[in-house]
């Protein structure tokens, strides 16, 4: 009975549409569920375009519009330049970079401690720095059952997808979910926050070696070597053992592991435990976030284009040439992978830092002598376009030339160590976040009618 109301419903709500030829946007949307005359994927092809020349219109006539203490801009931007989120591990300035607990970059690699004199910063020391830490080798030790639901998913399966998985799987283990079904009180969910965070930041970099050990080393899995430091340990459970290569992960994990709270990674982290979901749950949404293209898998792409050049052009492609494949680049409607940054106005510290790890360690290798040339050659490119803000090179245009030449080839894995070092800064965050007792996140979303009638009423 129910069933037949609504299809009776339906057909007298398709009779007045027909009957109305000027149309509310609500009942325009309703055409679509109830004309039998087009299917769904016709209605939405003629309406798609309708709905894009009105954003268009709302962006030119009403973009600086104020709702309150923001813009239509901001609203229709993807919150870009909204101020809402604290974040207290790090904070990102558009012109002095990521600084981590108020120090940038240069001065965690002369503040933190090395592995040796002069020496890369170690991870650990950023975590304390970042949350004040806890021992993490006896926490690394993974469950049977996790390896078992990597590998249940087929070898050719994205990375990303197999190390999400087995986070995932670790969240059997999860204190938080134990302690909340008992009925902590809300003032100690800090405490198996903590729990897990720290397990999970000493179990992720075992996790992502499996993977790379089975998708590419025919399954040879490394055990992990207690007497390492966390970055060396992970790379010799990749299957790398030169000192210069355990520095290099030093350098890399700790670059890498936050990035104030309003990327992608990081606020998706920070949205799902908002919900008091546990730190695994919360951080596999993270690795989610970071395995898109505009995010963490762009030191994928970014290699990959350069792998592009050289194929083309050859090794020794001179600037002028460069600039011809830049252009064409542009031209077919792609972007240049690795420049631009959605606050920064300058060069990425990140990039810059490994630009100097370079210049010590490998500074006549032909993949970063093209790196360089970048470096001159595309930032007038795009300011001469004139609609990118900032035209540098961020931390991804660097990091897939200095793992192609320790060997650590595979492109697509690239974004699974990116992850491993997030979780340094997510899960420390999610700690405080628990422990000042911030609230579930809920902003207030609007619709274009709405943005065009409060607009109108404000002209």
């Amino acid at each position: 009975m129910v069933f037949y109301r609504s299809v009776s419903l339906l057909s007298k709500l398709r009779n007045r549409v027909v009957k109305q030829p000027s149309l509310t946007n609500s009942v325009r949307w309703l055409q679509i569920q109830t004309s039998s005359d087009l299917d769904l994927h016709s209605q939405l092809k003629e309406l798609i375009p309708e709905q894009q020349e009105r954003l268009k219109k709302i962006k030119s006539e009403y973009g600086k519009v104020q709702l309150g203490n923001i813009t239509v801009d901001m609203v229709l931007g993807g919150m870009r330049g909204m101020t809402g989120l604290l974040w207290e591990t790090s904070l990102l300035d558009p012109d002095e970079g990521i600084r981590f607990r108020g120090h940038s970059i240069p001065e965690c690699q002369k503040l933190l401690p090395a592995a040796k004199p002069g020496g890369e910063p170690l991870p650990e020391g950023l975590l304390w720095l970042l949350l004040t830490g806890k021992e993490l080798r006896s926490r690394a030790t993974i469950p049977d059952y996790v390896y078992k639901a990597i590998d249940a998913l087929p070898v050719t399966a994205h990375p990303m997808t197999q190390f999400t998985t087995g986070v995932m799987a670790l969240q059997v283990q999860s204190e938080f979910s134990k302690a909340y079904e008992k009925g902590i009180h809300k003032s100690k969910y800090w405490e198996p926050t903590y729990e897990d965070s720290l397990s999970l930041i000493a179990q992720v970099p075992a996790v992502a070696a499996y993977v790379y050990r089975r998708m590419y080393k025919n399954g040879e899995s490394i055990p992990k070597d207690d007497s390492l430091d966390y970055g060396a340990n992970f790379a010799h459970m990749l299957g790398f053992d030169s000192p210069e290569m355990q520095e290099l992960m030093r350098l890399y994990v700790t670059i890498h592991s936050d990035h104030e709270g309003g990327n992608v990674s990081a606020h998706t982290g920070h949205l799902v435990a908002s919900a008091l979901s546990d730190p695994y749950l919360s951080f596999a949404a993270a690795l989610n976030g970071l395995a898109g293209p505009l995010h963490g898998l762009a030191n994928q792409e970014v290699l990959l284009w350069i792998k592009s050049v050289v194929n083309e052009c050859g090794e020794n492609i001179s600037k002028d040439q460069l600039t011809d494949y830049v252009w064409k680049t542009l031209n077919s409607g792609k972007v240049v992978p690795g420049f631009g940054h959605g606050v920064l106005r300058k060069t990425d510290p990140r990039y810059m830092c490994q630009r100097e790890f370079a210049l010590k360690h490998l500074p006549n290798d032909p993949l970063f002598q093209l790196v360089s040339k970048l470096y001159d050659v595309v930032p007038p490119i795009l300011t001469e376009l004139g609609k990118v803000k900032n035209p540098w090179p961020n931390v991804d245009a660097h990091s897939g030339v200095l793992l192609n030449y320790y060997g650590l080839t595979e492109a697509r894995y690239y974004t699974v160590l990116f992850g491993v070092s997030r979780a340094i800064g997510i899960c420390s965050q999610l700690i405080w976040d628990r422990a000042l007792g911030l609230p579930l996140e809920r902003p207030k979303s609007v619709t274009m009618e709405w943005l065009e009638n409060h607009c109108k009423k404000s002209a």
